[in-house]
């Protein structure tokens, strides 16, 4: 533990941003993963419904830090692709 003042508030601060963003991680995982069972299914109507959900999610997950934007942009890709191949 830290004997510094300063650094015992760094670390308070840091596990309350861990469990922040790793509910925020989570809430993108699932918008993804929601998407892939549509694609699954082969239904494209449900299929383009939780993509559309799922992109404003993935830009906001970049726009906050908790993924890289590169990382945001193949999700993007790859999913649109993936639906726009059934």
């Amino acid at each position: 533990m830290a004997n510094i003042k300063s650094a015992q508030k760094r670390a308070r601060q840091t596990v309350k941003r861990r469990e922040h963003n790793a509910s925020r991680r989570s809430m993108l995982r699932s918008a993804i993963k929601k998407v892939l069972r549509a694609i699954e299914s082969r239904d494209k109507g449900a299929a383009t419904a939780a993509y559309m959900e799922a992109e404003p999610v993935i830009d906001r997950m970049s726009a906050k830090g908790i993924i890289h934007a590169n990382t945001a942009s193949r999700n993007k890709s790859r999913l649109s692709a993936r639906i726009r191949s059934l």
